[in-house]
């Protein structure tokens, strides 16, 4: 059993500096995180280890702290304005990546553009992107398209973490169905997604059993564990090692391994190293030995 980690991995710059952020915040005084700061749960009790409380983005009295933290999703303007009049000092850990595509949105509609917003209608980031603007609307897949009014203008962005080949191609639909209407797309998906995704593309051309790495909330690990199963491959998404079964790799030959932008990576770490005892003890299993001295005696 060959273990293949891919060429790009596990946690991004963006939730790097969040979790930086947030603990130096954590440590100066009690911190109330509004919402799931990243979707690892690993790191939600790190964070709960410093004190550190959840509340509600959009709830100002689920908070009893000063210091609030913004996720890494971002959030509307009105709710980081609502919170600092409130009184607390908001902490924002935004990804800069996601703050860019609240600007790409922002632009469209001053410049009058029907906004259209390809990604998940109840995440986070998608909730963040579209609270300053409840006219746009959100599309999954080209049944949502039927929710898009007539406008001689449309413009679209993406959630960060849709892969690309998905927000392309209902970009596409969209254009068929408004063949009348301008249709401006602006690529907000982030790098380390499209990293992430070409390197699942590696692995699939070597690999028969995908082991993907992630919160289980967590909107890029389930993109990278989808592509793996639509391509036919026998894929496990797992938040830790100890989720790992040696009989699920019974008749694994190339086992390739990915994590979502939220992983740790001494949670990486930790499965690389359990693959490699599993594959281990079936180089040592009697059937294995069995197998390796008729070969030897043929």
């Amino acid at each position: 059993m060959n273990i293949i980690l891919a060429q790009h991995h596990g946690m991004c710059f963006g939730v790097r500096d969040a979790l930086r952020s947030t603990h130096a915040a954590a440590q100066r005084a009690p911190l109330t995180i509004l919402g799931q700061l990243v979707h690892n749960p690993l790191v939600d009790r790190h964070l709960a280890t410093l004190g550190a409380q959840r509340g509600d983005l959009e709830d100002l009295q689920s908070a009893h702290t000063q210091q609030v933290a913004i996720t890494a999703h971002g959030a509307a303007d009105k709710h980081h304005q609502s919170w600092q009049k409130a009184g607390h000092t908001v902490i924002d850990t935004t990804c800069p990546l996601v703050r860019k595509a609240h600007q790409a949105l922002a632009m469209l509609v001053s410049e009058g553009y029907q906004p259209v917003v390809i990604g998940q209608s109840q995440h986070a980031e998608v909730r963040g992107l579209t609270g300053d603007f409840p006219a746009a609307v959100v599309v999954q897949e080209e049944a949502d398209l039927d929710r898009i009014p007539a406008h001689p203008r449309l413009g679209v962005v993406s959630q960060t973490t849709q892969p690309v080949e998905i927000a392309l191609r209902l970009v596409d639909a969209i254009k068929r169905r408004h063949s009348g209407s301008e249709v401006r797309f602006v690529d907000t998906i982030c790098h380390p997604t499209k990293q992430r995704q070409t390197a699942m593309d590696d692995l699939l051309r070597e690999c028969d059993h995908i082991v993907v790495i992630g919160g289980r909330n967590s909107n890029n690990t389930r993109q990278l564990a989808q592509k793996s199963s639509a391509h036919g491959l026998r894929t496990l998404q797992i938040e830790r090692p100890e989720e790992l079964d040696p009989g699920w790799f019974r008749d694994a030959r190339n086992v390739g391994v990915t994590a979502g932008t939220s992983t740790l990576d001494e949670t990486v770490d930790a499965v690389m190293q359990r693959l490699r005892q599993i594959a281990a003890e079936m180089r040592s299993s009697p059937v294995h030995e069995f197998l390796r001295s008729m070969l030897h005696a043929a």
